[in-house]
Order: C-alpha cells, then structure tokens, then sequence
C-alpha cells in the first residue's frame, strides 16, 4: 500500500472544510502527494465533526453487525476516525489501527492511551503488508482500496489474516461523487468487485445508504 493510503479522506474533508480553497486545490497533484508527517495537524481534518453528516460511521458499524468480541483491522486508520468508535462497539475484542505513516501510527497509539481505548492497538504498516499480529473477523478500508497497489495479490495474501467466515469491507468514492480524489484515481465499484473475484472473493453484501461512497462486504469465495 502507498504511504499516502490515509490521502483521501484527507482531501474530501479539506475541501468540505475549507481547509484548502476550492475544488481546483483539492485536485492538484502537489496536493495528492502531501506528507502525513504532521498527525496533530491532519486530525483535524480527519476527526472534523462534519465528515460524520456523510460518512455515517454509527450506520456503516451498525451495518457489520459486529459481536461484542469481534477482532477488527481497520487498515489505512490515520488518526483513528473509524477505529475509535469500533473500540466502543467491540469492548471485548481487538482493534488494529494499521497505517503505514509513523506519525499516525505514533497519533493514534497516543490517542488510545489519552481516550482509555484499551483494546485499540496501532499498527505500523509495511507498503503490501498489513502485518497484523492476528486473525481479524473484519478488515475493514475507508477511502483506501484506490491506494492499494499489486490489489489482487495484496487481498489474496490478506485472506490468512481472516478468520474463517472473516469479511473485508471496502468504503470509497462513486465516480459521480461531488467530494473525492481526481475522477482519474477513483475506482468504479463494479470493477473493486472484479478485482477482489479474481483475489479470490465473492460479494456478500452491498449497503447504498452512504450519500457519495459504495460500501462492499466480501468473504473468501468457497472452494
């Protein structure tokens, strides 16, 4: 996975903020390269109040049904949007933050110590390896699966990291979605579906209720 796998959301919150200025600023190339090396500075753009009006993160945890117990990996997690509320849902489980920013890593690991999480735990991530310390019930990416290079042998390898009955949820932009990466980055969700058949998955379920994302669930297809 590219360094920049926490980029995104990045810039969807920076334009719907204000923070950058303009939608021609949100799309330069000098823009979608930025450092993630100042995580205080990033958190507030990614743990904006106001990205939870699209990003519906209560309904997208709702929607995985998870057990009190359950083992969650929310990959590409930057300063831990996701992976604090999961933290919450699963009180008896395990929550792996994993990026492959240091600063992040180091962000979130603070955060969790700071907010009592005792079950989330930081990842550092390598480009192509999660390294997840256990098997996950769910993996979970946000905004990152465009960011995933070598995707069809990445998900392969990430199906050892599943559980049995273990589920990947994969959360990005529509092609038609006004806020997002350049429409050159996004990838249509027909074609996600494609690439992870051929990593070896089948669909599981399709949630639509999120306003400019796709959200897709897959489990390793039966032998």
């Amino acid at each position: 996975m590219k360094r920049i796998s926490t980029l995104t959301a990045a810039l969807v919150l920076s334009f719907s903020t204000g923070l950058l200025s303009g939608h021609a600023a949100a799309q330069t190339p000098h823009t979608h390269q930025h450092s993630f090396g100042d995580a205080e500075q990033w958190a507030k753009v990614f743990d904006d109040p106001k990205r939870d009006a699209w990003q519906k993160p209560h309904e997208v945890i709702q929607a995985l049904a998870l057990k009190p117990d359950a083992v969650i990996a929310d990959i590409g997690s930057g300063t831990g949007y996701f992976a604090a509320r999961f933290a919450h849902m699963v009180p008896q489980g395990r929550v792996y933050g994993v990026d492959t920013e240091p600063d992040m890593v180091k962000y979130l690991s603070e955060r969790a110590k700071r907010e009592g999480l005792k079950n989330v735990i930081a990842v550092q991530a390598k480009p192509g390896d999660p390294r997840l310390p256990e098997k996950a019930d769910v993996v979970i990416l946000v905004d990152v699966y465009h960011h995933v290079e070598n995707r069809e042998q990445y998900f392969r390898q990430l199906q050892n990291s599943l559980k049995t009955g273990g589920r990947i949820a994969v959360i990005d932009f529509r092609m038609d979605s006004p806020v997002g990466p350049p429409k050159g980055a996004r990838i249509e969700p027909n074609r996600v579906k494609d690439e992870m058949k051929r990593a070896g998955y089948a669909l599981a379920q399709e949630h639509a209720f999120l306003p400019n994302q796709y959200f897709l669930v897959f489990q390793p297809a039966k032998s």
